[in-house]
């Protein structure tokens, strides 16, 4: 789906297939009468969710935000989270080969943070065993806090990280770290969103007189739009409060498009303001429009 394109710039949502996790772990303290509202959950209590990237094409550069999970995991992992991402070799390579973008001519992947259905995709599974970066020319950037967070490997967050998803990016050399707010290539930048984790990372493109702002997990679903609404997932759920307060609020104030990354239906919209802060969607664009 095309966000927008403007000023030479084209933005665009890429499937990488679909998953499903806890509901109740996806909006925390929320009481489930309200969310089952938005989404309703299965009888194991999981909850449809997809797993939508960012893809942009500059006058220099293919870009893509984070890669879903890939295809590195067994038949277990994949019915217990509910995974649905068959391809070549998974979801997100057909997505990006039906907006016309081969895997060796992406440039640079952001990497949001480094849980395994945002960053899996990054690397694969190959036909003699190894795992290798699924994007041979990519660099990948990963803010370097996450980097040393996801190694800490503590039982809170050990289940999110896979190594499998980042340790050969390492081993392979493509990796670069960033450590501040900056724009990365003209007209996309990356802005430290803690919370989630505590080096999440969002982005911002602006091409022409629009900007696109990809939240990913700091405002997984249109639900968390809401300022309150928080996953149980994240590690600061008070950080989170204030990221989104910063963030959204400023998205409604200046009328930027926002593509989630795991709403299921919801693909994109306009940011208009909420009385009392944050935002809520406008001019809305499902999956499939």
């Amino acid at each position: 789906m095309i966000v927008c394109e403007d000023g030479g710039v084209r933005i665009r949502t890429v499937d990488a297939g679909r998953l499903k996790l806890d509901g109740g772990a996806m909006f925390g303290v929320v009481p489930k009468p309200l969310w089952t509202r938005r989404i309703p959950a299965d009888e194991r209590n999981r909850i449809p969710l997809a797993m939508r990237c960012l893809l942009v094409e500059t006058g220099g550069e293919v870009v893509l935000v984070d890669t879903g999970l890939g295809n590195k995991e067994d038949a277990k992992f994949q019915e217990i989270y509910g995974i649905r991402n068959a391809g070549r070799p998974t979801r997100l390579e057909d997505s990006l080969r039906e907006a016309g973008v081969e895997p060796e001519d992406v440039d640079l992947i952001i990497c949001t943070h480094l849980h395994f259905d945002h960053a899996g995709g990054s690397t694969m599974l190959c036909d003699d065993g190894a795992i290798r970066p699924s994007f041979s020319r990519a660099r990948h950037l990963v803010r370097r806090g996450e980097w040393e967070f996801a190694h800490e490997a503590n039982e809170r967050v050990r289940a999110s990280y896979l190594p499998t998803s980042f340790a050969p990016l390492a081993e392979a050399g493509v990796l670069e770290f960033v450590e501040e707010d900056v724009e990365v290539v003209p007209g996309i930048s990356v802005v430290r969103t803690p919370g989630h984790t505590p080096y999440h990372q969002s982005v911002i493109v602006r091409a022409g007189g629009h900007t696109v702002f990809y939240p990913a997990d700091l405002a997984p679903t249109s639900a968390h739009l809401r300022l309150p609404w928080i996953m149980g997932y994240d590690v600061e759920p008070l950080v989170t409060l204030e990221s989104k307060r910063t963030w959204l609020t400023r998205a409604g104030a200046e009328n930027w498009h926002i593509v989630l990354c795991h709403d299921p239906r919801v693909a994109t919209g306009v940011a208009r303001p909420r009385e009392g802060g944050g935002c809520e969607l406008t001019d809305v664009r499902y999956d499939g429009e």
